[in-house]
């Protein structure tokens, strides 16, 4: 009578769970990151460099500190 069947409903409610999950899960890393960062000990200017890299890039940034930027610390 709508036009939305139980599976176009459906899909709908999955989609919009995945639009608000993911980006709140990116921002709650990107704050343990952050946290992370900040409580440790880094050699030089690579904790100034880690921040500036997590505050304007912040996806890349995360990526790139989970990897990278834990195995630096001392």
């Amino acid at each position: 009578m709508f036009g939305l069947g139980i599976q176009e409903a459906i899909m709908g409610i999955i989609i919009g769970i995945f639009i608000l999950v993911i980006p709140l899960a990116i921002f709650v890393l990107w704050i343990w990151a952050l946290i992370d960062l900040l409580k440790s000990e880094f050699t030089g200017y690579n904790k100034l460099i880690w921040l500036l890299v997590l505050i304007f890039l912040p996806l890349l940034g995360l990526i790139l500190y989970y990897f990278i930027g834990r195995k630096q610390k001392i």
